[in-house]
């Protein structure tokens, strides 16, 4: 079987993401429709400066979709201003490390928080959401975590994370190193490779 280039997979998304099942969350089994782009970690950089002409693609197509991009790490600091400590972390980042910090800001960062600050971003969108920002939000954020509580309140808008990293179907692996935790519920969006004819 061939590997596909990143860029391959890249352009394979807006036909995916306008399919009718995937936008109808008509999954294996009628499963939530959640969808993860895995992607080897130095693909980074590619990936980030692709999404915004995905969303421009997507969002203008023949039939326009809105799309809907939270970014986690820009979540995380978003929370820290709106509680006047941003300053402050970095500060303490500064004079004390990153394990300091990363200790005295986790309590703020709890998933049922971050959600409900995704929940006032998505307000409004009815057809995709694209969660960006996972490698940069580690070690203070979990995908698996923020998926799970992302369930009760997203059950009827696919949801696509873009996952630096990889996913078999089972197993999160952040940076293709770190295990994430088993996670059941999403679908692989494009593999890596080729499926045979």
């Amino acid at each position: 079987m061939a590997i596909l280039s990143i860029q391959q997979r890249l352009n394979s998304l807006p036909e995916v993401l306008q399919d009718a099942r995937l936008l109808g969350n008509r999954g294996i089994g009628n499963e939530i429709g959640y969808y993860i782009f895995d992607y080897e970690p130095c693909h980074e950089p590619i990936v980030q400066r692709h999404l915004p002409k995905l969303i421009q693609q997507i969002e203008g197509g023949v039939k326009p979709l809105k799309v809907c991009e939270v970014n986690l790490y820009q979540a995380m600091i978003d929370l820290l201003k709106s509680r006047n400590v941003l300053d402050k972390a970095f500060q303490m980042e500064k004079a004390k490390g990153s394990a300091t910090l990363t200790k005295n800001i986790k309590p703020m960062m709890r998933p049922e928080v971050i959600t409900e600050h995704m929940q006032s971003l998505i307000t409004g969108v009815e057809d995709l959401i694209f969660i960006t920002g996972v490698g940069a939000s580690w070690p203070l954020l979990r995908s698996h975590t923020i998926l799970n509580n992302l369930h009760p309140i997203l059950d009827k808008i696919p949801v696509v994370l873009f996952f630096p990293g990889a996913y078999d179907g089972h197993e999160l692996r952040l940076f293709d190193a770190l295990k994430d935790d088993n996670y059941y519920r999403a679908f692989p969006l494009i593999p890596r490779q080729e499926r045979p004819l």
